[in-house]
Order: C-alpha cells, then sequence, then structure tokens
C-alpha cells in the first residue's frame, strides 16, 4: 500500500510537471512536441477543443491496446497519469506562458517534458499516446532506448505540424525541443553512464589489482593471455571505472609499473552492480 501511494503521489507530481511543460511553454508558442500531445497541440488549432481535453480523447484508443498488451494494474496507473496529465493541461492552460521567446520556450518546455514522462515511467505507467505504443516496440526490440524511439515518431509529428502553422522557424523550435527531451529522457531513465574501460598489461598485476581494488573501491578481472611474440602467459587486468576514476587508475599503474602497457577506452553503457540494472532497462 505504501508503494503504491508512493507511485500515485509520484505520478501526479510528474503529470503537472509534464503539463506545466506544455501549457506554460510549447502550446502557447506553437510547438508541436511530438507524440499524442503534439498531435493535441495541432488538432485544438484546428477544432478549438482544449488541448489536455484532446489529449485524454486520443489516449482511449491506445489505452485498450495498452490493456490488452499489459494488463489492467498497468493500464490503471497509465489512465491515472493520463487524467492527471489532462486535468492539469487544461488548467495551467488558463495561464499566461511564462515566455514568448520561441529558443526559450523549446528548451524549458522540453525539459519539463522529458523529465515528467521520466518520473511517470519510474513510477511503473506512462504518459499514454506513443509512451505506451513504444512500450509494445520495446517488448519486440529491448535494444532501443525509449529515447531513440520517442525521437523518429516525435519528428514524424513535428514534420506534420509544419503543413498545419505554415511556419519554418516553428517548426525547427519544435525540433529542437524534441532533441532536447530525448536527451534529457534517456538521462533521467539511465543516469550517466559514461565511463572507461581500462586494459592493463604488466608483470605487477597482484599489486596494482590490490590499489585498484582498495583505494579506488573498483572491481578488476584477471583475463588470461599468452603474447604472440614472446609465447609468455600475461595476466591482463580489466577494470571498468567512472570518467572522473580514470585518471586515478591511470597514476596507480605508473606508480606501480611505469613500463605497463595499458589501454583505456571510454564505455557507454554499462549493466551490472554499482551502475543500472538490465531488467531496469525493460521500461
Amino acid at each position: 500500500m505504501k508503494k503504491t501511494i508512493r507511485q500515485l503521489i509520484i505520478i501526479i507530481a510528474a503529470s503537472a510537471v509534464y503539463a506545466a511543460g506544455i501549457s506554460l511553454f510549447l502550446d502557447p508558442n506553437n510547438l508541436a512536441p511530438g507524440g499524442v500531445t503534439g498531435i493535441s497541440v495541432i488538432l485544438n488549432r484546428l477544432t478549438d477543443i482544449p488541448t489536455g481535453t484532446l489529449y485524454f480523447l486520443l489516449n482511449v484508443p491506445i489505452m485498450v491496446l495498452g490493456l490488452w498488451k499489459f494488463g489492467l494494474r498497468f493500464i490503471a496507473k497509465t489512465a491515472f497519469a493520463i487524467i492527471c496529465t489532462s486535468v492539469f493541461t487544461n488548467t495551467l492552460g488558463h495561464y499566461e506562458p511564462l515566455t514568448k521567446e520561441p529558443l526559450l520556450a523549446a528548451a524549458a518546455g522540453s525539459v519539463l517534458v522529458a523529465v515528467g514522462i521520466g518520473f511517470v515511467f519510474k513510477a511503473g505507467a506512462t504518459t499514454g499516446g506513443t509512451d505506451i505504443i513504444i512500450k509494445v516496440l520495446r517488448q519486440k526490440r529491448p535494444h532501443l532506448k525509449t529515447g531513440f524511439l520517442f525521437l523518429v515518431t516525435d519528428f514524424i509529428i513535428v514534420f506534420l505540424s509544419g503543413f498545419v502553422f505554415h511556419d519554418l522557424d516553428t517548426v525547427l523550435y519544435a525540433l529542437l525541443a524534441v532533441i532536447i527531451s530525448g536527451k534529457v529522457l534517456d538521462y533521467v531513465l539511465y543516469g550517466s553512464d559514461e565511463a572507461r574501460m581500462v586494459f592493463v598489461i604488466t608483470r605487477k598485476h597482484r599489486m596494482i589489482a590490490d590499489r585498484m581494488m582498495r583505494e579506488i573501491e573498483t572491481g578488476v578481472t584477471y583475463l588470461h593471455g599468452t603474447g604472440a611474440y614472446s609465447m609468455e602467459d600475461k595476466e591482463i587486468l580489466m577494470c571498468v571505472v567512472r570518467k572522473q576514476q580514470a585518471p586515478r587508475v591511470e597514476e596507480v599503474v605508473r606508480q606501480e609499473d611505469s613500463e605497463a602497457f595499458m589501454i583505456v577506452t571510454s564505455a557507454t553503457e554499462i549493466f551490472g552492480e554499482g551502475y543500472k540494472s538490465f531488467f531496469a532497462e525493460k521500461l
């Protein structure tokens, strides 16, 4: 019960953040941010129906798809998020936009939208629309990142908005908002995985490995190799550390064996203890 209440509170807060990005920044500046929200902004100009109401109506058939694919428990929280977002969007729509500068609106609005979506996802729901469609796609293609899938679908909707607003500048600002939103969403969901993978070939592997584990508190793995020229057996140290720890690793190796052969390369995604869970990726 406590977990469910906590998740519902997160959904309410995240939906308010999401709606603020739409109603106070993107929508009043004619920026269609992609997804069902972008379609709602476009249809609002054609029908005068409130954006939040359109957002709810467009989500009804998509919720039916979600009910079929993910069950009642999942879609119940998603329906709650959709209702909250619709209400907040219509409510905040009565207020004046916080900026009329399109560039600032695109930047601030896209960040708020991404943060809202990300925390709704973390609470075990979605904000509906393409969120559910993308969740279905990730079941089939789990290697594709959520932010990337949003980027593709949003580009299509932003392109269509150009035919309604007849303003290239507006379309370009909306594209900027989509790009920023995709990057921020990946950061909210997955964090910063930028790290360094280090390989060290040295005769003093035990001393270096001991110092790495003791002083840097990082795991070290021994890889067994054989020199092609010398035919000597060698122990190769492999470790992954966060970017800011890499200079310390290099310093330890230099102090213990200045003649060691060391390779440092970037690691863009790391799964496991101390980093992200593989199962957490299956959003």
